[in-house]
């Protein structure tokens, strides 16, 4: 190659897109991303080609990177990663599915040993031009534009959820183009008859160079097509090509279609520099990252993503029969989940898909055509199955793997290691985790997790377990998204290690709290997650703003998160003592403060001030007699801050609590009747009120001269914990229900709304039996004598049932084993 040869072509620039044979320098590879026909034929093109030098679209900066694509622990779907150094939320990724074009490209060349390298506008300046996008008011292309699969392939950034799409609306899709020029109405239907179901050819660089011309008439009509940047990138990208095309005699460029025609257009280096002078540049660093095929699909916003990538895959991977293999494939899938699919479905499925793809002139049974068979044939006409299959199958759970030795930041080193020695794998796959705190595996497992969710990774979200109500249970819902790897780089800031990283925010979260109840609410993070570090810190400042803050409401919201912490404490073998002193120390001031923080409040504030009451009561119900720390020493000591060294122990706590409860509801009018309600029926339902002194406070509250709304508001708050109290006390029931018929006319309408909602809070069973009761008329005052031969509870009949009561009998006795042969014989039919 001569040296005047090199200047005509650097003048010229590139040949007519893919016309190239052996004996020319440059062939321009135009595929879709993520497409599997792209794919098949771009490794038949660089098998007849052989280049010396394969130039794929993306970020320049992961050159360093590509030796890892050849790693046997590197297993699709994974994406380049490019983030800002100084703000990590800054970052795209360029996602890479087996299927993918470029990926086959990435791997031919190292199998071939031949130069690869990423062409793309830096992730430099692509990030630093959003950022600048952004902050001008125009949002750059992101996960809100709509899919554009033969296009660019633009990174998928992490865009605000709700950014404006106007501009992305006017983009041209070039497959819908395509497509209605062909005559199809679905643009994916007549991608995969034109490409994915074509049959090899003898010449391998044919369909791309079609594909070119198609492209370059599109672009002269529309020009970019409403992709404002992409002047700026096919500029880089000609002149990355340039420089290859001096240094190789064979170099092939792997780009999206879309491309094409501009890379191939004749321009100077000069233009092309000039046109590049000025960006913006920010500092980034990549890494290659898992990525999932769920992911890929268009409901994930990327901008070249598809709708079937599990499709897409099997279309890839299969050698022969797709449309079986595909069938065979849901039939499993089906049988797992305990439906009836035999052989013959799979065969009359299989028939049928063809049968629909001849009636419609398709080459071969496409996607849709599949799903049509499947659901006539093996889902008897329902779409309820569909939606699993299409879960599964069509789009699919894979997560990718890459190498231990990629790059990443030091926390993400970390936490790869816990993950390994707590054998918690990520998993694309939602499911369920549920542990056994007692277990070291489990209770590492836990804090692993808990302290994620401090640092915003949403690895596991906590949610309520099945197995039980111990304090030594959790259960998780697990679910790993590659956006993760982002959230990890941004806590990176933090520490090094998932441990210091977390110690560190937990510190700052308690420095930034501004209310009492959000500093407990730190302390009770640290005892879940094991952050015995963080909790010292995080304690001094509990222990000062409780002593400055003297609102009892504030106390009251604080409390129930600090008891939590202290039973966290015992069952995680954690050192709680302090924590129970505070407590303890919490628990006097709100007993001191609480009823005079309830005189004089509106109906919201009671509202308020009762959920902090139900909160309180709850909380001493639970806060252990003695602080862990304490119980195994004989009588506790100074240092080990006993509740009974530091202030009362709990057991006293809860005693005054009972006072606090009984001197609200034996309140006249000046605490709301909600309060003294609720009260009550605390105090009822732990056997420190009896019946008769419950009826009487009620009979003040619904009196005549407390006022309709008052009665109502008492009646609300003494009936929230259910209805079955009044079901098995009848007095109680029979003087709310007097109440209610001497209410007058013109304060019913009042009073209506509030006994709704109360006895709308009632079980079913509860409300069926009260209006049973309500109907035969209650015991007590108003009731009228009891029927002759009445017997047994009153209201619920008139006597016993001898016959069912025997029936019910022997069934019991059958159940414990204790039917005799003569008990036997006495059943009827025996």
């Amino acid at each position: 190659m001569t040296a005047r040869t090199t200047d005509l072509r650097e003048a010229a620039g590139p040949p007519p897109a893919a016309r190239g044979g052996p004996d020319e320098d440059l062939v321009l590879l135009g595929v879709r991303h993520h497409g599997p026909g792209s794919a098949r034929a771009v490794r038949a093109a660089l098998d007849a080609y052989r280049p010396q030098a394969v130039l794929i679209e993306g970020p320049p900066e992961a050159d360093a990177l590509t030796a890892l694509a050849a790693d046997p622990a590197m297993r699709p779907p994974v994406a380049l990663l490019a983030h800002v150094v100084d703000d990590p939320s800054r970052a795209a990724f360029w996602p890479f599915a087996e299927f993918s074009p470029e990926w086959v490209a990435i791997r031919w060349a190292a199998k071939a040993g031949a130069e690869l390298r990423f062409i793309d506008l830096p992730a430099a300046h692509t990030l630093a031009l959003r950022a600048a996008g952004s902050a001008e008011g125009v949002e750059p292309a992101g996960p809100t534009g709509p899919p554009d699969p033969a296009a660019p392939g633009e990174p998928a950034a992490l865009a605000p959820p709700d950014a404006p799409a106007a501009a992305a609306q006017l983009r041209i899709d070039p497959l819908a183009v395509l497509a209605e020029t062909a005559g199809y109405d679905d643009p994916e239907r007549w991608w995969e008859d034109a490409v994915e179901h074509r049959a090899g050819e003898d010449d391998a660089l044919a369909p791309f160079a079609a594909l070119a011309e198609a492209m370059g008439a599109i672009r002269e009509t529309y020009g970019d097509g409403g992709h404002d940047q992409d002047a700026v990138r096919e500029a880089h990208m000609r002149l990355r090509i340039r420089e290859a095309r001096r240094a190789y005699d064979r170099t092939a460029v792997v780009c999206g279609a879309w491309h094409v025609p501009a890379l191939a257009a004749r321009t100077t280096a000069a233009a092309d520099r000039a046109r590049l002078k000025g960006l913006p540049k920010a500092k980034v660093e990549t890494t290659w990252v898992p990525w999932t095929h769920r992911r890929l699909s268009r409901a994930s916003g990327y901008g070249a993503g598809i709708d079937s990538p599990g499709w897409y895959r099997h279309l890839f991977t299969a050698q022969d029969r797709p449309v079986t293999r595909w069938m065979t494939k849901v039939a499993g899938l089906l049988r797992e989940e305990d439906l009836p699919v035999s052989s013959a479905h799979v065969i009359e499925a299989v028939r049928l898909a063809d049968t629909l793809a001849a009636m419609r002139g398709r080459p071969l049974a496409g996607l849709g055509e599949t799903t049509d068979a499947i659901r006539a044939v093996m889902c008897d006409g329902s779409d309820v199955p569909l939606a699993l299959i299409h879960d599964r199958l069509v789009v699919g759970d894979v997560l990718g793997e890459v190498p231990p030795d990629a790059p990443a930041v030091p926390l993400a080193r970390d936490l790869a290691r816990e993950q390994r020695s707590l054998r918690l794998k990520p998993e694309a796959l939602e499911r369920e985790l549920e542990l056994d705190l007692r277990k070291d595996i489990d209770a590492g497992r836990s804090r692993l997790l808990h302290r994620l969710r401090l640092l915003h990774i949403e690895w596991g979200e906590p949610v309520a377990s099945r197995g039980g109500k111990g304090t030594f249970r959790e259960t998780w819902r697990l679910r790993w998204e590659p956006e993760a790897a982002i959230r990890v780089a941004e806590a990176g800031i933090w520490g090094t290690t998932v441990r210091a990283a977390a110690s560190a925010k937990a510190q700052d979260a308690a420095l930034r709290a501004g209310t009492l109840a959000e500093v407990t609410a730190v302390a009770e993070w640290c005892l879940q997650a094991g952050l015995s570090d963080a909790l010292p810190m995080v304690m001094r400042m509990l222990a000062d703003r409780a002593a400055l803050d003297a609102d009892v409401a504030h106390l009251a919201a604080a409390l129930p998160a600090l008891v939590r912490a202290v039973r966290y404490g015992d069952v995680r073998g954690t050192d709680s003592a302090a924590l129970g002193e505070v407590a303890a120390g919490l628990a006097e001031r709100i007993c001191v403060g609480f009823p005079s923080a309830c005189v004089g409040l509106d109906a919201d504030a009671a509202r308020q001030m009762r959920t902090h009451l139900d909160e309180v009561h709850r909380a001493l119900g639970l806060l252990p007699d003695r602080p862990p720390a304490a119980a195994g020493a004989e009588g506790g000591s100074p240092e080990g801050g006993g509740a009974e060294s530091g202030g009362a122990g709990a057991g006293e706590l809860r005693e005054r609590w009972a006072a606090v409860l009984r001197a609200i509801a034996d309140r006249d009018g000046a605490i709301p009747g909600l309060l003294r309600g609720a009260a009550a029926r605390l105090l009822v339902d732990e056997g420190r009120l009896p019946a008769a002194q419950a009826a009487r406070l009620m009979g003040l509250a619904l009196s005549t001269g407390a006022g309709p709304v008052e009665g109502a508001g008492w009646i609300e708050g003494f009936l929230a914990g259910g209805g079955m109290l009044l079901v098995h006390d009848e007095r109680l029931l029979a003087l709310v229900d007097g109440w209610l018929a001497g209410v007058p006319a013109e304060a019913f309408t009042d009073v209506l709304p509030l006994l709704r909602r109360t006895f709308a809070e009632f079980e079913s069973g509860a409300r069926r039996s009260l209006g049973e009761l309500v109907r035969r008329g209650p015991s007590g005052a108003g009731r009228a004598p009891a029927a002759s031969g009445e017997s047994g509870p009153p209201g619920f009949g008139a006597g016993l049932d001898q016959a069912r009561a025997d029936a019910a009998a022997q069934t019991v006795r059958l159940l414990l084993g204790a039917m005799t042969g003569a008990d036997l014989a006495e059943r009827p039919g025996g």
